[in-house]
């Protein structure tokens, strides 16, 4: 079970991550690797996915679905 701080961290990580690079997209995948600077051992793909979503259902993010593909971005 994910901790409430954890997904907190990685909520924080991918806001500092988009307010550095507004126009950045990315699989989910792609966010877990490069947009998040672990501590420690990289939390699993499965708890990005749920903090991605709790925010796209916040409107503070969008997703696009490309070649099969979903992409993740800030809200336009």
């Amino acid at each position: 079970m994910m901790q409430t701080q954890d997904l907190e961290f990685i909520m924080k990580s991918i806001r500092q991550y988009l307010q550095m690079r507004p126009e950045s997209a990315d699989t989910v995948e792609g966010i877990a690797r490069f947009w998040i600077d672990w501590p420690g051992e990289a939390l699993p793909v499965s708890a990005v996915l749920q903090v991605l979503e709790n925010m796209r259902n916040a409107s503070e993010l969008e997703s696009r679905n490309v070649g099969g593909r979903t992409i993740w971005r800030a809200r336009r």
